[in-house]
Order: structure tokens, then sequence, then C-alpha cells
């Protein structure tokens, strides 16, 4: 086990089906499999492809692991492919290569230190699916959903809303639902990690938002950009508004400006984001 490439791996076998249960496995999906180790949910879904009609690309980035999955999975044949690299390489360009009317899934028990990279690479894809879905098939595509085992920590963030929401709850929850599972303790894996960790699910949306994505991830930066400040101090200083006008347009919004960003819910926060961009 490579300590350097963050693996510790999941020996809760009630986790490991509640993981394969919340990707609803579907005859034709092709299941993405970040990390799969040695290969304990690989091999899950390994049988339940086999009785369904799926396909697994699973993703390994430590050579050494890469014969023993091989090995592991070489009895379902063609239905698991096994990829040596770097899923933050690979993930773009390899999803670019499917259907779009190809429904695929994203899981994994994914090293903390990439995480934050990976949720980043997702929201670029969910925004490129749009563009293939109108006549650009060589474009990479989002995943239908993706389940994941994350930091307990994150988790809560991406999970949270008033009065807790934050940046990264904002960036994740405009592009998908996320739904925490289960917790986990460090003795659900092998070796142990020093922090507790949360099974994920996120969901696309697939309703379009009136405010454009650049334009909304521009304005929760903003808004967001300290925290402890009030929106309008935070607003005037990012939109560098007159702060008259400002005032009178969050007015609209039943809104003093006074109010600290993490008391505002998703929606508020998207059609605040669209009423004052042109300001």
């Amino acid at each position: 086990m490579s300590e350097k490439l963050g693996q510790h791996y999941l020996i809760n076998k009630v986790a490991g089906r509640k993981i394969v249960d919340a990707l609803e496995l579907e005859s034709g999906d092709v299941v993405i499999e970040i990390g799969p180790g040695r290969g304990a949910l690989t091999f899950l879904l390994a049988k339940e492809c086999a009785k369904i009609g799926c396909q697994i690309v699973a993703i390994e980035k430590d050579k050494r692991l890469v014969e023993i999955l091989r090995n592991t999975v070489e009895i379902h044949g063609n239905k698991v492919e096994i990829i040596h690299g770097d899923v933050l390489k690979i993930l773009p360009n390899l999803t670019s290569r499917f259907s779009p009317l190809t429904s695929y899934k994203l899981v994994g028990n994914i090293p903390y230190y990439i995480t934050g990279r990976l949720l980043r690479i997702l929201s670029e894809l969910k925004e490129k699916s749009r563009r293939r879905r109108v006549g650009t098939p060589t474009e990479a595509s989002g995943p239908k959903l993706s389940v994941l085992t994350i930091q307990k920590e994150v988790a809560q963030r991406i999970a949270a809303g008033p009065p807790r929401m934050n940046l990264l709850a904002a960036i994740i929850q405009f592009w998908a639902e996320p739904k925490i599972l289960m917790h986990l303790k460090p003795k659900d894996f092998s070796p142990p990690p020093k922090v507790d960790s949360a099974i994920v699910k996120l969901k696309i949306k697939d309703q379009r938002s009136k405010i454009k994505d650049k334009e909304y991830y521009k304005f929760i930066r903003i808004i967001f950009k300290q925290p402890r400040k009030t929106i309008f101090n935070n607003l005037r200083a990012g939109l560098t508004a007159d702060g008259e006008a400002l005032k009178a347009r969050l007015k609209k919004f039943n809104l003093t400006g006074a109010e600290r960003p993490e008391n505002l819910d998703l929606e508020k926060l998207m059609a605040l984001g669209e009423y004052l961009k042109t300001l």
C-alpha cells in the first residue's frame, strides 16, 4: 500500500453493497471506478454488471495493483476494463469516447488529496454535457450520477444548506443533488485513515438554470469571498457597484444587505446572481 497515493481500502462489506445499490445500475450503463485498489468493490460491480449487462472501466494509478486487479476480475471478461493511470488526466478524455446516449456513472473511494480537483473536473464535465447534447459529439460529458467515498467533513460541507451554506456547497449543488448515504469510521478501511469518511451520492441535475455557469461561479465567489462579512460588503467590493443601487436591488429580494452568505439558500443565490449580473 502506498501512503503517497493516499490509498485506504474499504473493507466494510455493508458499505460496499450500499455503494453498488446507490449506483442504480441499468443495462447499458458504463461504470467508471476511481482507484479500485485491490478490487473489492470492482468484484461486486462486475458480478452485478454480469447479471444486467453493463460495463466497468476501472482506473488505477498504482502499477503494482493493475495486474492484481486484472487477475481478480478476469472471470468477467470484457465486462471489466482496467486502465493504469491518473484519473485526473484520464477522465476528461475517457468520457469523450462515449455516445451522447450512454449513461455513465462514477464511483470510487477517493484519496482525500484529489477530492477538490476531481469535483472541479466533474463540474466542468457537466457544462460540456450541455453543449454535447446540442451537437458536439467529441466533447467529454459528465456522469449521470456519482457515488463517492470522501472525507466526512467535505461531505458535510457539500450537503450543507442555510445556516451553514458555503462556497463548496453552492458550487456542487448548482449541478448536482448531494446526499450523504452513510458515515464511515477509520476501522472500515485498511489501513485506517486518521479521519472519518462518508459515502456521498451526487445526482446530476438535468434542468437548466437561468443564470449561466460562468456567471454563477463568478457571483458566488464574490458573495462568499469573506463569509463572515455581510453580503452587501462582499458584493459592493466584488461588483464595484454603487452602494445605493446595490441596496435597491437587494431590497427586491427582501434583503437588507446585512445578511451573511451562509444564510442564503441555493435558489436565492442563483436568482440573485442573475439579477445582479448587470451591476
